[in-house]
């Protein structure tokens, strides 16, 4: 298996993931945004904080790799602040497909800062698969510009963390970047939490461990996956978020697909499927090249 095609399905996976944690956040109720936020990354810390141990690793990381490191926590802990605030004041549909923004944004950053060169079938799967979301979502914007902003600057803060990670690449172990990720976040908000904290029932414990470890699952894929292959050959994939989240949707909240959500599921996979052999073809062609004739 080629590295393009792990990072393509540890980003399916990491997809898989993030959705179901979601749906969790959202089933949670009325608990506040700082509270749902040290949930989600306290189980990431104690099962990544197991990973480290075991292998017997660092547990915040190689010095040199500090800035980035930290500049990653940073970024991800306000994404995934503004993400969660943006589910508790938007339909559960409009705030997943504003986050669904940050592959694009991942691309742009990655081809700024990384210098990563961006062809223009990528460009245009990329725009085909963001239409494909549309059509699923069918967002019913209101006057209430706060919450949808609070979405787009989620997917800004993921895209720039997505690209740190890129930049990172194999100098860590992902445990190590999640622990790291996780634990800063837990620890600048706990002081918060305490201070505001509010009673919760079982049910809503329930569902918010459920979204930690959701929220693992798919932090382990996508940090995995974005070091076997550059944000702009799989960030598409991420894309099928939005699937995921519809089908739970309807097995979960009884919402049913229209014909306008399958034609999006259409597309969404189209424009993957598209990119995925375009990359192929491009990986044939750089092997005949490098490939010594008889």
């Amino acid at each position: 298996m080629t590295n393009q095609n792990k990072g393509i399905l540890l980003l399916l996976a990491s997809a898989f993931g993030f959705s179901l944690m979601t749906l969790f956040v959202k089933l949670s109720g009325d608990v506040s945004t700082l509270q749902k936020t040290i949930f989600r990354n306290g189980v990431s810390m104690f099962i990544s904080l197991f990973f480290v141990l075991h292998f017997k690793e660092r547990l915040i990381g190689k010095r040199e790799n500090q800035p980035l490191l930290l500049l990653r926590s940073v970024l991800g802990a306000i994404g995934i602040i503004l993400l969660f605030y943006a589910i508790d004041h938007l339909v559960l549909a409009d705030a997943d497909m504003l986050n669904k923004m940050s592959p694009f944004f991942t691309i742009v950053f990655a081809a700024i800062f990384l210098q990563e060169r961006v062809k223009p079938f990528q460009v245009y799967s990329i725009l085909v698969a963001f239409l494909g979301t549309l059509f699923i979502i069918k967002p019913s914007f209101s006057l209430d510009i706060v919450p949808y902003a609070a979405g787009i600057l989620s997917a800004i803060f993921a895209g720039g963390a997505y690209t740190v990670l890129r930049a990172l690449g194999n100098r860590e172990q992902f445990y190590t970047v999640v622990f790291y990720f996780s634990g800063f976040t837990t620890i600048i908000l706990l002081p918060f939490v305490i201070y505001h904290y509010e009673p919760m029932t079982w049910q809503q414990t329930a569902y918010l461990l459920l979204a930690g470890l959701a929220a693992t699952i798919g932090q382990f894929g996508i940090t995995l996956a974005y070091k076997f292959a550059p944000a702009k050959e799989i960030s598409v994939f991420n894309y099928f978020t939005v699937v995921f989240t519809a089908l739970f949707g309807f097995a979960f909240l009884g919402q049913l697909p229209d014909v306008y959500s399958i034609i999006g599921y259409i597309i969404i996979f189209g424009a993957s499927f598209y990119m995925f052999l375009r990359g192929k073809e491009g990986d044939a062609a750089n092997e005949k090249l490098v490939t010594p004739k008889d």
